[in-house]
């Protein structure tokens, strides 16, 4: 890995625990809260591609599961990862690695077809792998683990959108150029 890789999931991973500062939105009736570390995964995902957006996420994971309280409210230590919003935690590596696998392989940068990505792939995985989770872990079924979830999509529409612009931007800045995406999905290939 280079210095420079390194260097991206780092500023990865502690852009994670800044938007982890942000307090989170409590509801009354889930414990789950509404925070804005998701735009962070689909940033993540988007910027940096498959294999470095997954490792920012697991590098943040890490440190949260250390005892770093970097998680919105200042939550952290292992527990967070035995609790109902843990299989949103747990997404988050998958779901940056779906993302900055998929836009690796536009043919063209196109705004609305990071868009499309960040809505399907990035909030739908998300929400694929927390409300199971999130039923297990309350002991509710399913479906009402779902309607419960059915408040947080406007909010995370917003924060796609706003991922979307973001990643458009700065996949286009010579900072974030086409090397490290091309070296990004170049690995991919080459261990499927």
């Amino acid at each position: 890995m280079k210095i420079k890789e390194i260097t991206f999931v780092a500023v990865f991973a502690a852009v994670m625990g800044a938007l982890g500062l942000v307090p989170p939105i409590m509801l009354t009736f889930t414990p789950v809260p509404i925070t804005l570390q998701t735009l962070g995964v689909i940033l993540a995902g988007g910027v940096l591609g498959a294999r470095l957006g997954a490792m920012s996420q697991t590098v943040f994971l890490l440190i949260v599961a250390a005892g770093m309280p970097l998680l919105s409210g200042g939550r952290g230590g292992l527990g967070v990862f035995v609790g109902p919003s843990a299989g949103y935690l747990i997404s988050w590596p998958i779901t940056a690695f779906c993302i900055g696998y998929l836009i690796s392989r536009l043919k063209a940068l196109k705004i609305q077809y990071i868009l499309l990505i960040n809505l399907t792939v990035g909030i739908l995985l998300i929400y694929l792998i927390g409300i199971p989770v999130q039923a297990f872990m309350m002991e509710i079924p399913v479906l009402e683990a779902v309607k419960l979830s059915l408040v947080y999509i406007p909010g995370d529409v917003l924060k796609a959108i706003l991922a979307s612009i973001l990643v458009y931007k700065l996949r286009k800045h010579p900072v974030f150029s086409r090397s490290l995406a091309t070296s990004d999905s170049s690995h991919l290939t080459k261990n499927i």
